[in-house]
């Protein structure tokens, strides 16, 4: 054994030794590991020590730990660089990481407008409000919560008539002949109790970012309102600054 390795907490030392055991393939993608006890003794440390190896490697998606279940090899999601410089559908994101792009669920519905929402939309009060709902999947999790927010005297009653695939904003410029082509962007880090963000939290280290997107048209009018939740272990985001 090297020095290097000597010199390393033992929990550390077992964490990495079982990495190599899943690249290896010894340890199969969605294979259950043998027990606690059983591991713990194969390794020559305790309990505790092998414990808190693992608790790493589920913070790092590695392993799903199910209790009363056992503990299971996992792939963990690459993570999903983009500028905020730069509007980009979030199906292209999840595309040009190689992941499959999918959708879990979609719901619609007509509603007063909040003061909020109509203070964003240059609107009035209790004017009525398309509320969109959407959630979208990678390799068939759930990365992206998004709630839509469009006036009614804009879309009329596409939404009751056609039924979205894919991009939304591709979606609003075929049916609608709406162009979206810039938005302000406010970046928030949503409360755990949101029930958005909760929809996300699928894994003991995922946690959630929102981001609070007003979408304006070729003419600059403001045409939609979005309120999107983005996994902060999958989406990465980052901006130049210079001086």
């Amino acid at each position: 054994m090297s020095k290097k390795t000597l010199d390393k907490p033992s929990y550390l030392v077992i964490k990495e030794q079982i990495e190599d055991m899943i690249t290896s393939g010894q340890l199969a993608i969605g294979g259950k590991l043998p027990s606690e006890m059983q591991m713990a003794k194969s390794f020559h440390v305790s309990r505790e020590t092998f414990r808190s190896a693992i608790k790493l490697l589920e913070q790092e998606g590695k392993v799903n730990v199910k209790h009363g279940v056992g503990t299971f090899v996992t792939t963990p999601l690459p993570n999903i660089d983009n500028s905020l410089e730069k509007l980009t559908k979030i199906g292209e994101l999840i595309q040009s990481a190689g992941l499959i792009e999918g959708e879990k669920k979609e719901y619609s519905d007509v509603v007063p407008a909040t003061r909020e929402w109509a203070d964003y939309l240059s609107i009035n009060e209790g004017e009525p409000i398309v509320q969109h709902e959407r959630i979208r999947t990678a390799n068939g999790e759930p990365v992206v919560c998004s709630l839509n927010l469009m006036p009614k005297s804009i879309v009329g009653n596409v939404f009751e008539q056609e039924e979205l695939h894919g991009s939304l904003t591709e979606f609003l410029e075929n049916n609608c002949h709406i162009r979206t082509v810039r938005s302000d962007t406010e970046l928030a880090v949503p409360l755990h109790i949101d029930r958005y963000c909760q929809k996300l939290l699928i894994h003991p280290h995922t946690t959630v970012m929102q981001m609070i997107q007003l979408h304006y048209d070729e003419l600059n009018r403001p045409v939609m309102l979005s309120y999107d939740y983005l996994r902060n272990d999958i989406f990465k985001f980052r901006i130049r600054r210079t001086r």
